[in-house]
């Protein structure tokens, strides 16, 4: 008797729940993403079918077609993207490094002049000077050394 009172009620949750599940059924809109994803895959199915590639080699060509970047000319750089390859090339045609490097592709992206040959201080221009002298004396060792130390403080 007490299944026979139960089992309508079971029935009708039944009933209730299966037609709200299907209420939630309703279809989305794909993203750009899983379009581009999936006319990337129908693609890909296509030239390997079409190529008659079967078993492990088949799953090693979808795997390489579907990894595959857009050919370049879809892909569009932004004026700061170009700009931002353009200092790099020129960086690394000059071969720059650290700081060097560092100083240079911010001038050049502010569309600055080159700015990688500063101006020595007069300090750094000193020690030049007195660098080339003591070269051209010829000095080694403790001579170059007190030679520099002299000439330092001389021109300051």
């Amino acid at each position: 008797m007490r299944i026979s009172s139960v089992l309508p009620v079971v029935l009708s949750l039944c009933f209730l729940s299966g037609a709200a599940m299907a209420a939630d059924t309703t279809a989305k809109e794909p993203t750009k993403a899983q379009t581009a994803q999936r006319d990337k895959m129908s693609s890909c199915n296509k030239d390997a079918t079409d190529k008659d590639v079967k078993g492990d080699e088949r799953k090693a060509f979808m795997s390489n077609c579907l990894k595959a970047k857009p050919a370049e000319s879809e892909k569009k750089m932004t004026a700061q993207q170009q700009k931002m390859a353009d200092c790099n090339k020129e960086a690394g045609d000059k071969t720059l490094k650290g700081d060097d490097r560092k100083t240079f592709m911010s001038s050049c992206l502010k569309g600055k002049a080159d700015s990688t040959e500063k101006a020595a201080t007069p300090q750094q221009q000193k020690m030049a000077d007195c660098n080339k002298e003591a070269g051209d004396k010829a000095l080694k060792g403790d001579d170059r050394k007190t030679f520099m130390n002299t000439c330092l403080k001389k021109a300051a």
